[in-house]
């Protein structure tokens, strides 16, 4: 399977479909301020530098395989195309056979709320459609905070997400989000998440 050149012709960030079922908003909304800080004349280019990857899926249609946060915050902007790469070229496979697939290549990732893997009909037809994993947000946010390392890993903030969901209260994350995170980064340099992609705590005792 080769990549293909990037598509130049701006795709409607509408018509774009999501290969997940989640993001987290709190992530959204920062990409959200990002954006609107940007000076106008700025915005253009940053779009034309942040292209959405995607494959084509039965009818042609783009699968966004990354950037999911990226996408729908830009959506939510206002900004109606984006510029896209396609991948991989699937539009010849059934329904059925794309997303296996994508399951195969973890180009998808078919989880709710709650960390529970659901069917791929349950995935929204786009990006409208994302439901908020306030864990997930969290995830990200540890990162951002050195909480571990930056990791070729398929979706390994949603790894890291699962790592902190039994851990930390719901109600912490929304009364206190500060405090939740602070949480989070004493978590992750524990010997518990040793197992996790960009662990860079502190070394076991021998």
């Amino acid at each position: 399977m080769t990549a293909h050149e990037p598509l130049l012709k701006p795709q409607p960030l509408a018509e774009l479909k999501p290969t997940q079922i989640t993001v987290g908003f709190h992530e959204v909304e920062e990409k959200r301020k990002h954006f609107r800080e940007l000076k106008e004349q700025d915005s253009g280019t940053f779009i034309g530098r942040h292209m959405i990857p995607t494959v084509l899926g039965p009818k042609k249609r783009h699968y966004i395989i990354d950037n999911h946060h990226l996408a729908c915050a830009l959506y939510k902007e206002g900004v109606e195309s984006v510029l896209v790469t396609v991948t991989a070229d699937l539009s010849v496979l059934s329904k059925a056979s794309f997303w296996r697939f994508l399951d195969n290549r973890a180009w998808c990732h078919p989880y709710d709320t709650e960390g529970r893997r659901i069917d791929f009909d349950d995935i929204p037809g786009s990006i409208t459609g994302l439901k908020d994993d306030p864990y997930r947000s969290l995830a990200g946010d540890l990162r951002h905070a050195g909480g571990y390392a930056k990791d070729l890993t398929p979706f390994s903030e949603f790894l890291w997400a699962d790592f902190l969901r039994p851990r930390i209260k719901r109600k912490t994350i929304d009364k206190d989000y500060g405090a939740a995170l602070n949480r989070a980064v004493r978590l992750a340099k524990s010997n518990d998440a040793t197992f996790l992609p960009g662990w860079c705590g502190a070394s076991p005792i021998a």
